[in-house]
């Protein structure tokens, strides 16, 4: 007997890839529905090679719900998922309204899977911000080998991480360059078209901004509360994909040789690194990908025990969609939750 699962949000960049995602995967799903805003009401989104018709989120009753995979915005997640946690479906955010709540769990599969028994706490599951996961999944491994005491991260974040008009926003631009058109700045603070931009959500009062604040505190309760965090984040003009630039200064020895071993072994890292032309990932080749790729990887002669490195992944899948999706599968395999008809 499989699971009811609901996509809120399946109109959505994300949403739609959830959609995919459990098709590929080949999720225990013995239905799956859309769900999205009124004004989305009867929009068609593919799952596998059905097609389904949104349905209104004020208007759907989840009681016969197992999992919901919310991708609707903070703002929507702070009202309705208690609502549905309530109805008896476990729900897996992927906006930042439950990440810091100290009874959700804040779950990155590969890295902290043990802590999703907290679940029951509210029946509410965080995921992780996009440039987060990718991070977290490669620093687990090496914090586990030789410690990490500190980690100074650059972000290359695509417009896709700021959904379907931050991606509209860049086609419209690029077009506009090539014909000597009017180009317009709606969705970002000044033009992402042949530009990077280095704001990324909003001004905190220290001069960090939000998405830099947020990589620091997941970063800590997912891995460890004691790793020292500094991220600059900034918008590149890429469809899809988040690279990342990270310097890591260990407590222990850990060498350039010992650290590919390591991470050939992670789950979810994919080391391409090559010391030529071409030997390296982008995010062109990770858009699409479910691994988190690894690059570049060399000493940092500034400190006692540092590495460098750099890291791409496809931020719509592992960054979102791809890792509620192995939650789920996670609270499965764990045998956390029971398909509510088998329970009947």
């Amino acid at each position: 007997m499989g699971y009811k699962v609901a996509v809120v949000g399946a109109t959505g960049n994300v949403g739609r890839e959830m959609l995919d995602i459990l098709a590929e995967r080949r999720f225990p799903a013995d239905e799956v529905v859309a769900i999205a805003s009124r004004r989305s009401q009867g929009v068609e989104v593919s799952y596998g090679e059905k097609t389904l018709k949104a349905t209104a989120l004020e208007h759907y009753d989840f009681s016969s719900v197992d999992i919901c995979l919310m991708s609707a915005g903070g703002s929507v997640s702070k009202e309705w998922s208690p609502k549905i946690a309530a109805q008896g479906a476990v729900v897996i955010d992927n906006s930042s309204a439950w990440r810091y709540d100290a009874d959700v769990p804040l779950i990155v599969p590969e890295v902290n899977a043990d802590a999703i028994t907290g679940f029951r706490k509210k029946g509410i599951i965080a995921n992780p911000n996009c440039s987060t996961a990718q991070l977290v999944v490669v620093l687990k491994p090496l914090h586990d080998a030789a410690k990490i005491k500190r980690v100074v991260v650059s972000t290359y974040q695509s417009v896709s991480g700021a959904g379907k008009d931050g991606m509209d926003e860049l086609d419209r631009q690029t077009k506009a360059v090539y014909s000597l058109g009017e180009l317009e700045v709606k969705k970002f603070t000044k033009r992402i078209a042949f530009n990077v931009i280095p704001h990324i959500d909003v001004f905190m009062d220290d001069g960090s901004t939000k998405e830099e604040w947020k990589m620091v505190v997941e970063t800590k309760k997912i891995l460890d509360p004691k790793i020292k965090l500094s991220a600059t984040c900034v918008r590149v003009p890429v469809f899809i994909g988040h690279s990342e630039a990270v310097n890591i200064e260990f407590e222990n020895e850990i060498t350039v040789d010992q650290a590919h071993e390591i991470l050939r072994k992670a789950p979810g890292v994919l080391v391409v690194d090559k010391r030529e032309n071409g030997g390296y990932a982008t995010p062109y080749e990770a858009a699409g990908d479910d691994a988190t790729y690894v690059s570049r990887v060399r000493e940092d002669p500034t400190v006692e025990h540092g590495l460098v490195l750099w890291c791409v992944s496809d931020n719509l899948r592992k960054g979102a969609a791809l890792n509620a999706i192995q939650i789920a599968e996670s609270l499965i395999n764990r045998k956390l939750i029971e398909a509510k008809k088998k329970a009947a």
